[in-house]
């Protein structure tokens, strides 16, 4: 039985498909493709390519998964693209593959659940609470997708509810005292030092510090540019934007990092305006926290927790969570009250100031 836009050819014995369509901006076009064993193969392939082409809901999960893919690639950084893809491919493709899109009903999710709460991990362990709210993320992001550009009815993941119990982190710190200690026990090493001191009194990002280069150094305004970030793809070195919008940004430099800075570029022989000045793995800072931690005496925090103690510094010295905010490149001021609780209580302030205003 013959199928439209299916052909046999007699020299290679082989399927291959032929077939006009229009596409979703109304050009007209031809989909061509030889090699095929069977008939049911080539009509497998003509069906999903075009139910893909076409956003049909009875497209498999996993052809929708090719579309998410192809519409949301370009809008990521291609490391937090390449993390979304390793979640999808390992822990969610697998199990929804072949189901129909618009056949996966909350039911079906809570079974994936279940065997995601099985699965032992490389270590034979469970996933981390924090892993589980991860993956489900992942799983409703896709669906999520499908509801507001494709016309999916509802988001089965968003029904289900996520997994994992919730954990109330401590936000780890250290006071300055802390930090003055830690850094002078890493001074032997001018490269750690300087790139610890930056850390810790510009409150910046690990990808950012990586990044860089002596001439986002503007010593004579004492001011540092933040405007790309460094990250590690695939073993190679590759610059980015950085997190965020609110990541661009200018920060002024104490005049004691300005001497610090000034003395470090004077060591680096050679180095062109260009070039990154901290040549350094994140593994290398880690061995070096652990180095200087165990050696100052103080706790171990991760190099992340060094802007949160910066964010907690700025609060003691007074400063409002707006400049906070501004200065450390949070994408919302909602980021910046996280620490709520370290800001000082006004209340009996305002309190105090009515009652003067009163008894006046």
């Amino acid at each position: 039985m013959s199928v439209p836009g299916i052909y046999f050819d007699k020299r290679t014995k082989t399927y291959y498909v032929s077939k006009r369509y229009v596409d979703e901006m109304g050009n007209n076009k031809r989909l061509f493709k030889r090699g095929f064993k069977t008939q049911r193969g080539a009509k497998q392939y003509m069906n999903s390519f075009l139910m893909k082409e076409h956003g049909h809901l009875d497209m498999t999960f996993d052809d929708f998964i090719d579309v998410y893919y192809n519409d949301r690639k370009e809008h990521l950084k291609l490391n937090t693209f390449l993390t979304k893809q390793k979640i999808i491919e390992t822990t969610i493709r697998p199990f929804f593959g072949n189901l129909k899109l618009n056949e996966v009903t909350p039911a079906i999710v809570m079974r994936w659940q279940n065997e995601i709460l099985k699965t032992q991990t490389q270590y034979n362990e469970k996933y981390a609470n924090s892993t589980l709210k991860t993956i489900h993320a992942q799983l409703s992001a896709v669906f999520n997708h499908a509801v507001k550009y494709y016309g999916l009815r509802q988001n089965p993941a968003n029904v289900v509810g996520t997994m994992g119990k919730p954990e109330k982190k401590e936000m780890l710190f250290w006071t300055q005292e802390e930090y003055k200690k830690f850094s002078l026990e890493i001074m032997d090493k001018p490269i750690s030092f300087y790139a610890f001191e930056v850390l810790y009194w510009c409150g910046i990002r690990l990808g950012e510090l990586l990044a860089l280069t002596k001439e986002d150094f503007d010593l004579e305004n004492k001011k540092l540019r933040i405007n790309k970030s460094y990250q590690k793809i695939n073993g190679e070195d590759v610059i980015t934007t950085p997190k965020t919008v609110n990541s661009n940004r200018y920060i002024d430099m104490p005049d004691a990092l300005v001497e610090e800075m000034q003395n470090y570029f004077n060591e680096l022989y050679g180095i062109k305006d260009t070039d990154r000045i901290f040549p350094i793995t994140k593994s290398y800072l880690h061995h070096e926290m652990d180095r200087g931690t165990k050696a100052a005496g103080v706790k171990r925090i991760r190099i992340h927790d060094l802007r949160h103690s910066h964010v907690s510094l700025l609060i003691q010295k007074g400063f409002s969570a707006i400049a906070i905010a501004q200065r450390v490149g949070h994408e919302s001021i909602r980021i910046t009250y996280k620490y709520a609780h370290l800001f000082p209580s006004v209340g009996k302030d305002i309190a105090n100031v009515l009652d003067r205003e009163m008894e006046e």
